[in-house]
């Protein structure tokens, strides 16, 4: 028992002699890169940040302090606010692999959606997890299943007429960011898990409210210190009611995952290539290979072990494509009809443009519509969905910029190793040097000017090797499901919106608790 005692001290005075030596190392080698005073010895400026409006604080650091700004964290950590485009471009392309994410981050996607690709870190398991989902979620795949964005955006307008003639009335109260989750969750629940949540013909699917129930609230102060410390212990998730309520949505996505898995195995379709055939295709081949392993005792080929996946690896998958088709794209879709309900003049600009017969197709949606597309882009560039994109530095690593941190000269920045670096999506999205003097304000016309969409690029979905498999969904379901509304309703709001941050920035009425966009909807037909 001494001898576990004395092992058990000496083990925890190396933890904290590294602990220390690698945050005055930190210091030494950052010293140069400005950012503002510490506001807590204790928290640093998670506080701030936490309690303020969602990005307001980065707007302010790197409009004060330039593209490369430090700030410290609870406990005295420091991390890295970077804007600088060429920075930027290297953590996100060609050095991704050397900056994965924080351990707080993926300790947070293990514990409430297993293994998936979210969690995956390193080149090689990274791409054979991409390789495994990537063509469910492909162009050709988006193109062959935007009859159903279509289809369930038409079960919406039939539910609001419903609402609408129940009243006696053309004009109604909608809160739009209940119908946006449930159009999402059903949306993704055809399109890539063949399964039907049916929240558009009844009442919100309890998974809906599990979601939200853990995400969209009030900040609370055993939000803030969960938040505040898991860069530092990530164990801290596992602790009190919010880490109970994320092993219980886990379980609630993991009892679902298993049971569509059972229920698609009775049905076969050779051709389908929807997440769900992919995953049972690969199930099964995996468990093909691994009776003949047993058999033979023989090891897999690399080919082999390229697409095997376990029933846990299967329903990691399937946890992560639920979440990811659920909470960015209600946010989203929540943003685009504030701002319609804003902008009177371009919601009947683009009603005109859509009132063609016909539902449009993938491509039409993509290409024949530009003041659509100029709408849905802007909402992306002010209203990005997840607001800061963490990395850490695998090694001590220099990186390029642009232009030189204050005062030092030198296009590099060398970073040291365990660095938290966040890429602030709002203030890259906000930059005036690229987007012009009124960066700041909702103006869709700037992307019908010649040249925009080359010059200019969105981090809302994230680019490179990392960057969402889904974004060619989640763009066709919103402007498909814009297209069918328009040309029913015409929206207003009469309430003050502020954003605030759950997992993803949502809207809400101000001074509110949680997500909350009532729109009053009128009908046009």
């Amino acid at each position: 028992m001494l001898y576990i005692y004395h092992f058990s001290i000496a083990f925890a005075f190396v933890y904290i002699l590294r602990f220390f030596q690698q945050r005055f190392s930190s210091l030494f080698a950052l010293r140069h890169v400005p950012g503002p005073k510490s506001s807590s010895w204790v928290w640093g400026e998670e506080k701030v940040l936490y309690y303020n409006t969602p990005g307001a604080l980065y707007l302010d650091w790197h409009r004060t302090y330039g593209n490369v700004v430090k700030f410290t964290g609870a406990f005295g950590h420091q991390l890295l606010s970077v804007t600088d485009p060429h920075a930027i471009s290297f953590i996100l392309g060609e050095g991704a692999y050397q900056f994965p994410k924080p351990k707080g981050v993926r300790a947070w996607f293990r514990m409430l959606l297993g293994e998936g690709i979210l969690w995956v870190e390193g080149k090689e398991a990274h791409e054979k997890q991409r390789r495994s989902v990537g063509p469910a979620l492909s162009v050709q795949s988006a193109r062959n299943l935007t009859p159903v964005f279509y289809e369930n955006a038409t079960k919406m307008v039939s539910q609001w007429h419903k609402l609408l003639d129940a009243q006696h009335s053309d004009e109604i109260v909608i809160e739009m960011t209940n119908w946006a989750g449930r159009f999402a969750l059903d949306t993704v629940g055809r399109a890539t898990l063949s399964y039907d949540f049916d929240c558009l013909r009844g009442q919100p699917h309890a998974l809906a409210e599990t979601l939200d129930g853990l995400t969209n609230h009030e900040k609370s102060l055993t939000s803030f210190y969960m938040k505040a410390l898991f860069w530092l212990l990530p164990s801290i998730l596992h602790l009190g009611k919010k880490g109970q309520m994320i092993r219980k949505t886990r379980k609630e996505l993991g009892d679902l995952a298993t049971d569509i898995l059972k229920d698609a195995e009775a049905v076969s379709d050779p051709n389908s290539k929807t997440l769900m055939s992919l995953m049972r295709m690969i199930l099964n081949y995996s468990r093909i290979i691994t009776s003949l392993t047993i058999i033979y005792t023989v090891r897999a080929d690399k080919a082999t072990a390229a697409v095997r996946m376990d029933e846990e690896q299967v329903a990691a998958q399937m946890r992560t494509i639920i979440s990811a088709g659920y909470e960015p794209v209600s946010a989203t879709i929540a943003w685009l009809f504030f701002e319609l309900s804003m902008s009177p003049e371009w919601q009947q600009a683009i009603r005109e443009e859509v009132s063609t017969a016909g539902d449009p197709t993938f491509d039409e949606l993509n290409n024949a519509y530009p003041l659509l597309d100029a709408f849905f882009l802007e909402t992306l560039r002010l209203h990005p969905p997840v607001l800061e994109n963490h990395h850490e530095a695998a090694e001590t690593i220099s990186i390029p910029l642009s232009e030189p941190v204050a005062g030092s000269g030198d296009l590099h920045l060398v970073i040291p190793k365990g660095t938290i670096i966040s890429l602030p999506v709002n203030v890259i999205q906000k930059d005036k040097s690229t987007w012009g003097f009124d960066a700041d304000d909702f103006r869709p016309e700037r992307w019908l000017h010649r040249g925009t969409r080359t010059s200019r690029e969105l981090l809302a979905f994230s680019v490179g090797p990392r960057g969402c498999l889904g974004r060619n969904f989640a763009a066709a379901e919103i402007k498909a499901l814009t297209v069918t509304l328009l040309r029913h309703f015409a929206f207003s709001c009469p309430h003050e919106i502020e954003a605030f941050q759950s997992f993803v920035i949502r809207p809400r009425v101000k001074g509110e608790g949680s997500s909350s966009l009532p729109l009053t909807v009128r009908r046009t037909l």
